[in-house]
């Protein structure tokens, strides 16, 4: 078993790596607060309780770009005298940017404080590892922040209109993508320095984007539209749009058609392939408690009563949605939620389910947590 600690295990790549790997049965997470930066006795017993520590924490935006340059270096300078303090030497993985080779302070950051671990790295006969990461993008990135994705997503499913300043090609990669070079790093067990140049492997124009996430809020959230998901860059953007869309969205109410026969309703329409199921459950039964990492799930309840809870992954806030089969309607279920449905009626609850990939006992991506 690995003890890997994260600094910036909070941050946007941190929480996905935090995430995924716990639920790695190999390793033991050591948490990490910011705090710890400025409290030598808590970040020395930090240090000295890891095997790898991966160094995300870093200052991206500031009005002044010196500040920017003197943080990033005194982050790195505080855990190596750390590591020093203790006399340990653990693997020590550093992501870096692909700035590192523009002119600019943040990307002089990152040079810098790579060389200095480098030095400790020989100095101590420890192993280091440089990641130099392109954009990213990924669900629960911030706005105006992380990424220009984000920025669209979180407008666009708020009716905003967003601004293209330039409009040339970004190269990208997935999160998920992303966090795989990063676990490959944590379970190497080289003993030596080594860089490594992770490549985009997503070329867009930023109005391609732009007009991919415009089509998701008229399709998806206007009608309820899943969009093809067998482009994996346009998968890894509609998930990551999902993520945006408000909490109030939901739940959404099906339009219900009438006669004497009896009703009709239209659960999905879909452009992509995937499994429909349907389950009944009896009074006070709750089903679920799982979430899934890259499947897009749609509950629709047609009869009986339910509520459906959903909780972000590393977070306490339960979102609550009632459904009542007398006005069908129905929640979709977010990627790193963990989701649950339970019957609050008296009667039989009857619940239509879609998911995109049908289920494989071998790669469920089905993962038990209760919300």
């Amino acid at each position: 078993m690995k003890k890997v600690g994260i600094t910036g295990q909070a941050g946007f790549v941190g929480n996905h790596l935090y995430t995924t790997l716990s639920l790695d049965d190999n390793v033991k997470l050591i948490p990490f607060e910011r705090s710890f930066f400025e409290d030598t006795t808590k970040m020395d017993e930090f240090v000295k309780q890891c095997d790898v520590i991966v160094h995300l924490a870093a200052m991206n935006r500031h009005e002044d770009q010196n500040v920017i340059y003197t943080t990033n270096l005194a982050l790195v300078d505080k855990l190596v005298l750390s590591c020093e303090n203790v006399n340990v030497n653990p693997h020590i993985i550093f992501s870096s940017s692909s700035q590192e080779e523009k002119d600019n302070l943040y990307g002089k950051s990152k040079k810098e404080g790579k060389e200095k671990f480098k030095n400790w790295a020989s100095k101590n006969n420890a192993q280091f590892t440089s990641l130099m990461i392109p954009n990213v993008f990924g669900p629960f990135g911030k706005p105006n922040y992380n990424s220009v994705v984000a920025t669209f997503c979180h407008k666009v499913a708020r009716n905003e209109e967003p601004t293209i300043l330039n409009d040339g090609e970004v190269g990208l990669i997935y999160i998920n993508e992303l966090v795989q070079f990063f676990i490959e790093a944590v379970k190497s067990d080289e003993q030596k320095i080594s860089e490594i140049k992770i490549n985009p492997n997503h070329f867009k124009k930023v109005s391609e984007i732009l007009a991919l996430l415009t089509r998701y809020k008229k399709d998806y959230m206007g009608s309820g539209v899943f969009p093809s998901l067998e482009d994996p860059f346009e998968k890894a953007l509609f998930n990551t749009f999902r993520c945006y869309v408000p909490i109030e969205h939901y739940p959404v109410k099906f339009t219900k058609h009438t006669d004497p026969r009896g009703s009709f309703v239209e659960i999905a329409r879909t452009e992509t392939s995937g499994q429909f199921s349907f389950s009944t459950t009896v009074p006070g039964i709750t089903r679920g408690n799982h979430f899934h990492t890259r499947k897009a799930e749609r509950f629709a309840v047609i009869s009986g009563k339910a509520l459906i809870q959903l909780r972000k992954i590393g977070t306490d806030e339960i979102i609550n949605y009632e459904l009542n089969g007398n006005e069908p309607a129905y929640v979709d279920m977010p990627i790193w939620y963990t989701h649950n449905i339970k019957n609050i009626g008296e009667e039989e609850l009857i619940t239509l389910f879609w998911i995109n990939e049908p289920y494989n006992p071998e790669d469920a991506d089905t993962y038990f947590e209760n919300v």
